[in-house]
């Protein structure tokens, strides 16, 4: 099994720039993807970001520019930069980890971020 906690999400200030954090534990191996999904009120869950093994990165057209994801692979983490939010990024963040040999996903609980104007 493995286990995702985020933190760092929030009310925020249009332009403000938080950063999300999704601590992963448990039976986790270096052949991994990790990023985060986020989900607005009324619509369908939206891939935000991606961060491979090796550290390639892939971004929804939506957040290019103002996000960007890392991992620091010796503590287990993968970070949301967010910069120039705007009151569409409000929703709630998903961090989740799919172990590339079987594509089997894990998800966090979420945290929600909201964006005030």
């Amino acid at each position: 099994q493995v286990q995702l906690v985020e933190s760092g999400g929030g009310l925020v200030q249009a332009g403000g720039s938080p950063r999300l954090s999704c601590v992963v534990s448990g039976s986790i191996d270096s052949t991994n993807i990790m990023g985060w999904y986020r989900q607005a009120p009324g619509k369908q869950r939206e891939l935000v970001a991606t961060v491979a093994p090796g550290g390639k990165t892939n971004y929804a057209d939506s957040v290019k520019g103002r996000f960007t994801i890392s991992r620091d692979t010796d503590k287990s983490t993968v970070y949301l930069q967010m910069n120039s939010l705007r009151p569409e990024d409000t929703a709630v963040y998903y961090c989740y980890y799919v172990r590339i040999i079987n594509f089997q996903y894990y998800w966090g609980q979420g945290t929600q971020v909201t964006v005030s104007s």
